[in-house]
């Protein structure tokens, strides 16, 4: 994979490193939620909202293990035209279900906390493919011109803008992950760019979600806590 990598670099071409890095932890809370999903019960009250709330990220969340595995065979192949489509798929699918399906995140509940780690963070990095793997695949060795700079402050922004603490974080990721490897790659100018883009990014998505604290806290009532204890002991 890296020596296509290194055969195709382009103004979004980021650090791969960085890639491999966000991917270790990612896996981790990928495997405490698939835990989750496979052993909540659906009998128990308190239980059923959560596992109906994991299995609504279901579909969304194989569609992009499937464009992810079918995005390595044509990478690999150096097809990156084709590959790309499924770049294209995942990352519009993954951002439009945190964006319109997913309900807030209760910080009480470590299954609503699962589940918005492991969806944003896939639309996060997902917005990193697509940026990669679009110049690469029709960019190669091109150098940014004004209308990209300009559409990716502004695409950034209006991301961040609506993102939560999450979400937001995967896009400053993404900005320093490319920033760094454009210096590596050469192109010092646009580096400089990216990284004073990541700067912003974060301050928009500091000031939004310091103002409009995104998440909500609910405690269980007691007396369902009880009763749930009584009917699992049943």
């Amino acid at each position: 994979m890296m020596d296509i990598h290194n055969q195709n670099l382009s103004f979004f071409s980021p650090q791969p490193y960085f890639i491999g890095a966000f991917f270790f932890p990612q896996q981790l809370f990928q495997l405490a939620w698939m835990y989750k999903l496979l052993t909540l019960n659906d009998k128990n009250p308190a239980q059923a909202k959560d596992l109906a709330t994991i299995q609504k990220f279901v579909p969304y969340y194989a569609l992009g293990n499937v464009c992810i595995g079918t995005w390595m065979f044509f990478w690999n192949s150096s097809r990156l035209d084709i590959s790309n489509i499924f770049v294209i798929i995942n990352t519009l699918t993954q951002l439009w279900y945190v964006n319109t399906q997913l309900e807030p995140m209760d910080t009480r509940n470590w299954n609503s906390i699962l589940t918005h780690v492991v969806s944003k963070t896939f639309a996060g990095i997902g917005v990193l493919d697509l940026l990669h793997n679009t110049s690469a695949a029709y960019a190669v060795g091109q150098t940014p011109s004004t209308a990209v700079k300009v559409l990716t402050g502004v695409g950034f922004a209006a991301l961040g803008a609506s993102s939560d603490w999450i979400l937001g974080g995967c896009l400053v990721y993404d900005l320093v992950g490319l920033s760094v490897g454009q210096a590596q790659y050469g192109d010092q100018s646009w580096s400089s760019l990216l990284g004073a883009y990541a700067v912003g990014t974060a301050a928009i998505v500091g000031a939004k979600n310091y103002f409009r604290p995104p998440y909500v806290s609910r405690a269980a009532p007691y007396k369902q806590v009880a009763q749930d204890e009584v009917d699992d002991r049943a």
